[in-house]
């Protein structure tokens, strides 16, 4: 039998094989130092208020869909509850009318939402039963102030030391509010559900895309998925991934105020856009975000509140301190905190923003604590 000659053998010139293994290697160590870089910015994943609030717009359109099984539900005894004297008169005047929700966000990534994990999302959500108008109000989670057991911290801590109740009475002692009811969520349902309302319109600029690319790096490795990376600025549309990246930057100028503003950002385009949703969007919602609430609320009451879906709309949108009150400095060993110059005036400015009480006058109470966080903090702030 013939033998077939060799074939000969096609060798490549040593010269690009170095090359090709030298691009190789700086490849991999590129990829290796994009990681190192997005894991060293990684603070915890913020559970952010928008599901909070997407649950409180859409229940109405839910229910159909609902499974009320999925709702973490807990029972606040109204005697555990501290609503400061002054503020029950209130209730019958320039509050009245009103419904005010405490919304948290709370910074687990194991669905412990009861108690043990700091609230790095606080908001309040207060609603004009008669208009159907929404003001929010995110409150600062490094704020300065009392506990709701006479000790001052940063008041995200409020949340670990007691749950949603020590939270709630944090926000009703300092504020001069009436809070009886919350919504507490934890990380996993905001990317799924901005994807299954088409994504959301956001206007990212320049100093925002290099962070917004880095923090989908990092959930993209913790939640096992890939990413889609922003590729230029300006108004466009975003998906999930990227619209809950967005929210978590907070290396440009405003630090941490300008983060809960753009999560007042993402929250509201989601409630624009979810007041168009499909059903079989909702329905999506309803399954990736309702396993994850723990609330005082359960859903007769939550349609109750709501109603009609399209009435409600969010006018007004605002971060305690106000921005012309507030200071920051590191407070002993508390370390950096936001503090109210007066908590007082601050109180002040909060009614006038919500129930345009422009005569305002903050309970004695209040009064008390501004005093103590101003001889705490005087010596520290810039």
């Amino acid at each position: 039998m013939a033998t077939q000659p060799n074939k000969p053998v096609r060798r490549q010139p040593a010269g690009n094989s170095a090359d090709a293994a030298r691009a190789r290697k700086a490849a991999a160590k590129k990829r290796a130092e994009e990681r190192t870089q997005a894991k060293k910015k990684r603070n915890k994943i913020l559970l952010f208020i928008v599901e909070i609030f997407v649950l409180l717009l859409m229940v109405v359109v839910l229910y159909g869909v609902l499974k009320t099984e999925k709702v973490g539900k807990v029972d606040i005894k109204e005697e555990d509850i501290v609503i400061n004297e002054e503020v029950r008169v209130k209730e019958e005047t320039t509050m009245k009318g009103y419904r005010n929700v405490a919304l948290f966000g709370v910074d687990s990534t194991k669905g412990e939402l009861t108690k043990n994990t700091r609230s790095d999302s606080i908001m309040i959500a207060s609603i004009n039963l008669d208009t159907g108008e929404c003001n929010l109000v995110s409150v600062y989670r490094d704020t300065y102030l009392n506990l709701g057991n006479d000790t001052y911290n940063k008041c995200n801590s409020a949340y670990a030391k007691g749950g949603p109740e020590q939270a709630i009475n944090m926000l009703n002692m300092n504020l001069d509010m009436n809070i009886t009811d919350f919504v507490t969520v934890g990380f996993g349902g905001l990317s799924d559900t901005i994807d299954a309302l088409g994504g959301v319109m956001i206007d990212v600029d320049s100093a925002e895309l290099e962070h917004l690319n880095n923090y989908q790096l990092c959930m993209a490795e913790d939640l096992g998925r890939s990413y889609t990376p922003v590729t230029s600025t300006g108004y466009q549309k975003l998906d999930g991934l990227q619209a809950t990246a967005y929210c978590r930057i907070r290396y440009t100028a405003g630090d941490d105020f300008k983060r809960a503003e753009r999560q007042r950002e993402v929250l509201m385009a989601i409630a624009d856009q979810a007041k168009t949703a499909s059903p079989a969007a909702l329905n999506t919602i309803a399954n990736d975000v309702f396993q994850q609430i723990y609330t005082s609320l359960d859903l007769s009451e939550i349609l109750e509140l709501l109603g009609d879906i399209t009435k409600y709309e969010i006018v007004g949108e605002a971060g305690f301190p106000e921005d012309t009150m507030r200071a920051t400095g590191t407070i002993g060993s508390k370390g950096s905190c936001v503090v109210p110059v007066s908590l007082e005036e601050n109180v002040a400015w909060l009614h006038e923003f919500l129930f345009d009480d422009d005569a305002y006058v903050p309970s004695d109470a209040v009064k008390e604590y501004s005093n103590k966080v101003y001889s705490d903090t005087a010596g520290y702030i810039k």
